[in-house]
C-alpha cells in the first residue's frame, strides 16, 4: 500500500439566526450540485484560521471573524483532512464565488442534499459545542 501525505482544508461554519450557510456546488466542483460550507485548501506556508477567511470571502463574498475550532475531519480513505471553524460576519455581502452556485440559509431541520457525508457530522459537531 502506498501512502501520501493528506492534503489540509480549512472550512467555516457560519451562523445566523438559527440557520447555517450553505453554497451550491458549480459544476467544475467535486459533487456539484450538492451543499456545503465555504470551504477549500490550504496555501502552503497560509495558517489554517486565514485560510478559512479566505474562502470565506472567495465562496461566500463575506468577511468573517474566525472563531473555535470545531474540529479536524477526517474518513478512512479519503486525501483530504478538513479543519472546520465558527465564523462571524464582520462585513461583505453573502454572493455566491468561486466553485459556487449560489448560496442559502438552512435551517437544521430542512437541509438540502449535502455534497459530503462529513458535513453531517460537522453539524453535529458544532451543535454539541454551543450546548
Amino acid at each position: 500500500m502506498v501512502y501520501l501525505d493528506p492534503k489540509l482544508a480549512a472550512g467555516v461554519l457560519i451562523a445566523r439566526d438559527g440557520r447555517v450557510l450553505l453554497g451550491k456546488r458549480g459544476p467544475s466542483a467535486r459533487e456539484p450540485g450538492k451543499w456545503s460550507f465555504p470551504a477549500g485548501f490550504v496555501e502552503r506556508g497560509e495558517r489554517v484560521e486565514d485560510a478559512a477567511r479566505r474562502e470565506a470571502r472567495e465562496e461566500a463574498g463575506l468577511d468573517v471573524a474566525i472563531g473555535r475550532l470545531i474540529g479536524l475531519f477526517s474518513t478512512t480513505g479519503e486525501t483530504v483532512v478538513l479543519a472546520v471553524y465558527e465564523g462571524e460576519i464582520i462585513g461583505g455581502e453573502a454572493i455566491a464565488g468561486d466553485d459556487l452556485t449560489e448560496l442559502g440559509w438552512f435551517a437544521l431541520t430542512d437541509l438540502p442534499e449535502l455534497a459530503f457525508a462529513r458535513d453531517r457530522q460537522i453539524l453535529e459537531a458544532a451543535l454539541a459545542l454551543n450546548r
